[in-house]
């Protein structure tokens, strides 16, 4: 029998022992037993993380690189999954290592793992935690089946610039909807304890303020005051860490002059003194190597050092750790107690996920054939993908008849399969459901559906006007699937320019000048610039990238089996010129009024508004929803109250739809100033037609509590505006004030 067939018997025979779950008195005590036992290398390599080619079967040449006594004695694997793989691995290791110390599997299981949902960005447009939390759930059974210990995900990365292609990973723009997002993902993958075999390790990323380079170009500069990044940037990871987040993953940029990586504020001061986190941290893909480039340090060697100091556990990938620690050490330069300190928040973290008392408890062979895209799981695909969908535009065409004869299908996202979006590493194109696909499974065969690509997704690919036009003027309805393909948006995947690729615009043009009731449903990772169709096309589905489920939440969708509740938790721009454009800015001493009538000396452009296209929180229904005027059951509050707010929503539409209400605040003057709104609550209801229902928010001090001017995170006693409604700028608003 050859080495393959017995790597799957033992595989198939593979039996799972009742790992006990330790106290952390006793995780502790054992940890320190092994580190008496550890040599100085041995402790470096726990620091250490490599690709999995490492450990290829085949010879390759990073393996000519690492030596035997390194390879043997690492302490993490980035990159391997599905079983086979993962045991070949972890049982090599095991052979050849000194202490049987178990080998840490790491992978990006970003927004599902072979079942792929819609990318992050999507996800928060849904404003359904418990929805969220459930997508987790599922990514967390299907890698944990398949080997993986860990997830680097979420990314929390608050984002206000959609020329940066990693806007598709992150939330958003809004930082409370941030923590709730964080607090969802966190308890999805890490359910009630890691203890439990179907659960995996959380990782909140990149810390910190990545998010905020500089013209949107990755991995550019970050230059921002310490109050913004604590107003801002910090909430939604400080939110992970309130939810008991495994771990932490250092960003490419800078802040305030020094690489993240070797960042003492961010670390020492931040995470570890003020939140107390105790748990892993590890840098990005060679972001410490990095800091050389960024003119941070002399050499690899001061990198090794200034990283240590600043609590950095695990490197991920480049070598300054192995290369140099030993020596920092053995030359008194670097203390040995940050490096045991690392050393054991790396064992602690195996020990909590049982893989001292089972190094293969992640391994289920039989498991993978049974959960991966498994029916349960592709139905849940499906639900968070429909409810991820922002209607943006709507006269009156949608939902579709779905006794319509006749379907023009054009665009070249009508029947691509290629929509799981990026950061789907397990996921299939092969798996998916295409818009045609499932618009077909909706309607039957009865429908003709007139399927026509149109152009493809390069710069210089033609149109076939002929065929395009041909296949509209036979159809009662047009749908044109258009946006980016998924290689254009993700890590490194800066765009100057976010309209649509051409030829698509021109595309839109030849299909509208067809005359037919037209339907644009658009595939994105980013907010695009499409001012002119929103001008020229009656109907518009944002639908980012909706993974495996895709076309068929799609077509529930446009022909009225769900009624869309998606709201967006990004500004669609008016233009490119208006970027970064937000909800939550700062006025400024001058502030455009539209109201007066004096042209200038105001904070505007002049060809352009300063509005977005479409603002934070904006989605449509196929009904209508009518808010109350706003209740307080005080107008005056003190620290230690609360302030009861009520308002009533009535469904005054035809169908039955959800609405996201949500609560802004404004704090009229404070020590620093203050943004002109800001998101401090949202509910989530369903209502039939002509049904309302009374919504409770509660304002607590906590809600009303900023960095103030010296630095101090309070709520200052003033007047306050409280809003509440559809989006951020629709809104009713009440006044009501906190005195001392």
């Amino acid at each position: 029998m050859s080495e393959k067939n017995d790597l799957l018997k033992e595989l198939e025979n593979l039996k799972h022992a009742e790992v006990p779950q330790r106290s952390q008195e006793e995780i502790t005590e054992e940890i320190e037993k092994l580190l008496k036992k550890m040599t100085f290398d041995e402790k470096i390599c726990q620091l250490f993380q490599v690709y999995s080619s490492l450990f290829q079967e085949t010879d390759s040449k990073n393996e000519r690189v690492i030596k035997p006594k390194i390879k043997y004695n690492i302490g993490s694997i980035l990159g391997a999954a599905l079983s086979k793989g993962v045991y070949r691995i972890q049982k090599q290791f095991l052979e050849n290592n000194r202490l049987k110390i178990p080998l840490l599997f790491m992978l990006d299981v970003i927004h599902g793992f072979r079942t792929t949902f819609p990318i992050p960005l999507g996800l928060s447009c849904t404003w359904n935690m418990e929805l969220i939390e459930k997508l987790a759930r599922v990514s967390a059974k299907e890698a944990s089946v398949a080997g993986v210990c860990v997830t680097f995900s979420p990314m929390l990365d608050l984002v206000r610039d959609p020329r940066w292609g990693r806007v598709m990973e992150s939330p958003g723009e809004d930082p409370y909807l941030g923590v709730e997002f964080a607090k969802a993902m966190v308890r999805g993958y890490q359910g009630d304890s890691l203890h439990r075999r179907d659960t995996i390790g959380a990782c909140a990323k990149h810390y910190c303020a990545y998010g905020a380079a500089e013209g949107g170009r990755d991995y550019n500069t970050v230059d921002m005051s310490e109050r913004r990044l604590r107003n801002f940037y910090l909430p939604a990871f400080k939110g992970a860490v309130d939810q008991g987040v495994t771990m932490f993953m250092t960003s490419f940029n800078i802040y305030d002059g020094i690489p993240t990586t070797i960042n003492k504020f961010l670390f020492n001061k931040v995470l570890r003194d003020e939140w107390k986190f105790q748990g892993v941290v590890i840098s990005d893909w060679t972001a410490l190597k990095e800091c050389i480039d960024h003119g941070a340090v002399k050499d690899i060697r001061e990198a090794a050092k200034r990283a240590v100091e600043s609590t950095m556990d695990i490197e991920m990938v480049s070598s300054a750790y192995i290369k140099n620690l030993k020596d920092l050490l053995e030359k008194g330069e670097l203390n040995l107690s940050l490096i045991d300190d690392s050393v054991r928040r790396v064992l602690s973290l195996k020990y909590k996920l049982g893989l001292f008392d089972d190094p293969y408890r992640y391994i289920d062979i039989q498991g993978e054939k049974e959960i991966l895209l498994c029916d349960k799981h592709r139905k849940i695909a499906r639900e968070v993908a429909r409810e991820s969908f922002v209607l943006l535009k709507n006269e009156n065409i949608l939902p579709l008849d779905k006794n319509v004869k006749n379907i023009a299908l054009i665009g070249p996202h009508a029947n691509n399969k290629q929509i799981n979006g990026a950061w789907s590493i397990m996921g299939n194109a092969s798996d998916n459901i295409s818009l045609k696909m499932g618009i077909t499974k909706k309607l039957g065969e009865e429908v003709n559906i007139i399927y026509e690509s149109g152009c493809s997704f390069k710069k210089n690919s033609k149109i076939n006007v002929e065929k395009v036009k041909d296949a509209g003027e036979k159809a009662d309805v047009i749908i044109l699937a258009l946006g980016e393909p998924e290689e254009m948006s993700g890590e490194a995947k800066s765009r100057g320019f976010i309209t649509l690729p051409s030829p698509q615009e021109e595309l839109s043009q030849i299909v509208l000048s067809i005359g037919k009731p037209t339907v644009l449903v658009l595939f994105n990772g980013r907010p695009l610039e499409i001012k002119d169709l929103v001008d020229n096309i009656p109907a518009i589905l944002e639908v980012w990238f909706p993974g495996t489920e895709g076309g068929n939440a799609i077509a529930d969708v446009l022909f009225g089996d769900y009624n869309p509740s998606g709201k967006l938790t990004m500004s669609f721009p008016y233009t490119i010129g208006q970027i970064p454009v937000y909800y939550n800015y700062y006025n400024t001493g001058r502030p455009f009024n539209p109201d007066d009538k004096i042209e200038g000396n105001y904070s505007n452009y002049i060809d352009i508004p300063n509005d977005p296209l479409y603002p934070f929180g904006f989605g449509l229904s196929y009904t209508t929803f009518e808010y109350s005027e706003i209740e307080l059951n005080r107008t005056k509050m003190h620290s230690d109250e609360e302030l009861k707010i009520k308002i009533t929503v009535t469904n005054t539409g035809k169908f039955e739809g959800s609405e996201v209400v949500q609560m802004y605040i404004q704090d009229l003057y404070g020590s620093a100033v203050r943004p002109i709104k800001e998101l401090k609550g949202f509910k989530k209801i369903i209502l039939k037609p002509g049904e309302m229902q009374e919504v409770e928010f509660l304002i607590t001090y906590d809600k009303l509590a900023f960095w103030n001017s010296e630095m101090k995170f309070v709520a200052e006693p003033g007047a306050f505006k409280v809003y509440i409604g559809t989006n951020s700028e629709d809104v009713r608003e009440a006044n009501f004030e906190l005195i001392p």
